[in-house]
């Protein structure tokens, strides 16, 4: 089972990536991920991305999609994969068919977890950090049992720069502009599934599930 997941900041993309690969017995790859494994495994592509990395620079389309074809090349990855945060382009997906094709591999699904606008900004700006002792909260979710404070060692509770509505609106704003092509593209393959993120979490995972079982 070959799989792709997209979905936008605070849609619960890493949560249910986990709980599927668990269930399927799969390897959650994403791109950060497979750039530690060639790095700390000297490849020659990771040692050029490793280049492009320490000089704070983004790593081109051509190493990306080797590092990413060798990833795929890993034995855990006989029964399917879970790719996250890869393709993100347009260019990278048609680069992602040709990797899969000389592998003698194909796509299975792509699902896309929607999330409402309004409702990701809450889920992603509620969050609060003590400075003190680093513990996570959220307003909303999983409030401290006094407003900004914390519950474990009293520390002050804060919140990130960029967890304010503006940058967090940015962000959505951009990940919605990029991703749109990558949406169409899968869709006319027929490969696009789409699963609503905002129901509880145990619902959309069941979602999932049946997706993919079905095949």
């Amino acid at each position: 089972m070959n799989v792709i997941f997209m979905g936008p900041p605070g849609a619960g993309k890493g949560t249910q990536a986990e709980r599927i690969v668990n269930t399927f017995h799969i390897p959650h790859i994403s791109t950060g991920d497979a750039f530690r494994l060639a790095m700390s495994q000297g490849t020659s592509l990771g040692i050029e991305a490793k280049g492009y990395v320490d000089k704070g620079l983004l790593v081109p389309d051509e190493i990306t999609n080797g590092i990413v074809r060798e990833r795929l090349q890993q034995p855990d990855c006989e029964k399917g994969f879970l790719l996250d945060g890869f393709p993100r382009t347009i260019a990278q997906a048609d680069a992602l068919d040709g990797i899969l094709e000389q592998l003698g591999k194909k796509l299975d699904h792509v699902i896309n977890l929607n999330v409402d606008r309004d409702r990701l900004l809450a889920r992603l700006t509620g969050r609060r950090i003590c400075k003190s002792c680093g513990a996570t909260y959220h307003v909303m979710f999983n409030p401290p049992k006094q407003e900004g404070v914390c519950d474990k060692c009293d520390g002050e509770l804060y919140q990130r720069s960029d967890d304010t509505e503006e940058k967090v609106g940015t962000r959505l704003d951009e990940y919605v502009s990029k991703t749109k092509p990558l949406l169409v593209y899968y869709q006319d393959k027929g490969l696009l599934r789409e699963v609503n993120g905002e129901q509880d979490i145990d619902v959309v995972t069941s979602e999932i599930c049946s997706l993919l079982e079905r095949g």
